[in-house]
């Protein structure tokens, strides 16, 4: 029987950085949550749905233009201040490209948040911006009262919620969700994988997998450095101490209930719960490889996201797929990225189309010694 929490938020299938289910189980654990979650959702609810229809309406990679008005390497980005509004129309612009610090840490920390993404995409992938093309980056902070929440609208805004001080803080603080949220427009541009099924928790998964590389190239974490934990630093006491664990899903929070492998995959469960299956295997190979996340295996996932043969509908083992071939292709067949690419799929046992694990090489048996014949005693 459904509780009263579940009873009073209504589903919602668009994206965020904290997803419904996990408002829903903590407003039923905890019924002094269940006023902010309930505003947080149905606030959820109103304004995101644009988000959807902008992605749908977003053919993807194939409509993408090609100019050359610009050269890249420097972000546009324009920070406005929505004073707690609900409004998704920007408010008073408070910095813009190269302005300095104004000493509002929600500000700051967007601005400085948008550069390290666009540094991270031009940098390493040679990227101009969210739709390649240098689209302005532009932040709404000090969105809503109280609002635990901070979402990519799909048009060129990102809104920063303040959080209500127990199930989230100001969640400009978090680079990876700012990096998280920012890569759902780059999947938008890209793949635009639909926001359902399989393919909706690869969308959760790529901007996890990338926010939380974005993190890390900007603190210099080697792979083995980094706690692989994704809004650590927004969440209040009642989601302490993060909201997914790449690591370890389902470990995050007494909340958590992500998967970390397809043993205990949810049949038409939240995007955000079966991501934790995408989330461990990238995981495994940025740690099996070691060294830096950005280099390797940030390039096989980004790569594969743009790998035309990836379809919006993607399922696991397509993308598994896709991984492999790119890891191949760049490194070599046989090789240790190749290797570790196929090793994580097979650990969250997702099984890659076509493709058979090697067998190890059998030791050779050591030759059979004859016994000699015991001489015979008088």
């Amino acid at each position: 029987m459904p509780s009263r929490a579940d009873s009073q938020l209504p589903r919602s299938p668009l994206a965020c950085i904290l997803p419904p289910g996990l408002l829903r189980r903590v407003a039923t654990a905890n019924p002094d949550a269940l006023t902010s979650a309930l505003a947080t959702w149905q606030l959820d609810t109103k304004l995101r749905t644009a988000r959807a229809a902008s992605a749908a309406r977003t053919p993807g990679r194939a409509s993408r233009p090609i100019t050359f008005a610009r050269t890249g390497g420097s972000p546009q980005r324009t920070i406005y201040d929505q004073q707690h509004s609900e409004s998704q129309t920007p408010g008073k612009v408070v910095r813009t490209e190269g302005a300095p610090a104004t000493g509002d840490k929600a500000t700051d920390e967007a601005y400085d948040g948008f550069g390290a993404t666009y540094n991270f995409y031009w940098e390493i992938f040679d990227r101009d911006s969210i739709d390649g093309q240098g689209l302005p980056i532009l932040g709404l902070v000090h969105f809503g009262t109280d609002y635990d929440n901070a979402f990519w609208d799909g048009a060129g805004h990102m809104f920063f919620g303040d959080g209500d001080g127990k199930l989230l803080t100001r969640t400009t603080a978090g680079l990876d969700v700012i990096g998280h949220e920012l890569t759902h427009g780059v999947t938008q541009n890209e793949a635009n994988l639909d926001y359902s099924g399989q393919s909706g928790a690869l969308n959760e998964s790529m901007s996890d997998a990338l926010g939380i590389t974005i993190k890390q190239m900007a603190l210099q974490q080697s792979s083995a450095q980094a706690d692989w934990l994704i809004g650590a630093d927004i969440v209040g006491p009642e989601l302490k101490p993060a909201l997914r664990s790449m690591k370890a899903p389902g470990t995050a929070n007494p909340h958590d209930d992500q998967p970390a492998d397809m043993d205990g995959y949810v049949d038409g469960g939240d995007v955000h719960t079966n991501s934790g299956i995408p989330n461990r295997a990238y995981y495994l190979v940025a740690t099996t490889i070691g060294g830096n996340s950005w280099e390797a295996p940030a390039k096989i996932w980004y790569d594969s996201l743009c790998d035309p043969h990836l379809t919006s509908t993607a399922t696991f083992s397509e993308f598994a797929g896709v991984t492999f071939k790119q890891a191949k292709q760049t490194y070599g067949t046989g090789s240790a990225e190749a290797d570790a690419v196929s090793g994580a799929w097979d650990t969250v046992k997702v099984p890659i189309p076509g493709h058979r694990k090697r067998k190890p090489t059998p030791k050779p048996k050591a030759a059979a010694t004859k016994s000699k014949p015991r001489k015979k005693t008088a």
